[in-house]
């Protein structure tokens, strides 16, 4: 389970700074690019969480990833109200991500004597804010949706990184 987590924390990096670094393209195509990755994201969390037996938060997050990212590849429709309000579902997801992130820095402070929960601590509340930010000023976001959706998958690329650290 550590080298999947490794192998698609470092995939999750290098997908957020082709995001950054391409963020005209990632907009037109952000709809199809999230669901799919999220679906793929819930799918490595209920693996992760069934073979750590916990499930907590996490998992949860998982299984409504999963939901969310089959109900709009399969009904067409969906996607045109999922490309409507991109914004505030990627904003959601900041926060969301965020908190997770949070929590996960604060399980490293119990699980470990290493000083990686200060970075994970970081990137979570980064995400928060970046999460807030984009509720507030969604046309200022609609120009950087490219350069938001890059950081969040690159932030959730070092999370996976950081959590297969913890474990290995």
């Amino acid at each position: 389970m550590t080298v999947l987590m490794i192998i698609f924390g470092i995939l999750m990096i290098v997908c957020g700074f082709s995001c950054m670094f391409t963020p005209l393209t990632t907009f037109l195509d952000a709809g199809y690019f999230i669901v799919i990755l999220v679906a793929v994201y819930g799918v490595i969390g209920i693996i992760k969480a069934i073979g750590e037996k916990r499930f907590g938060v996490g998992f949860v997050f998982s299984i409504l990833s999963v939901i969310f990212g089959a109900a709009v590849l399969f009904f067409p429709k969906l996607m045109l109200l999922a490309d409507g309000v991109l914004i505030y579902m990627a904003a959601a997801w900041f926060v969301l991500q965020g908190i997770v992130s949070v929590l996960t820095a604060v399980t490293l402070t119990k699980a470990t004597g290493s000083k990686l929960w200060i970075l994970q601590l970081i990137i979570g509340i980064i995400g928060i804010l970046l999460g807030c930010y984009s509720f507030f000023h969604p046309a200022l976001v609609a120009v950087s949706i490219g350069f938001l959706l890059g950081f969040y998958f690159v932030e959730t690329g070092f999370a996976m990184l950081f959590s297969s650290v913890k474990n290995g």
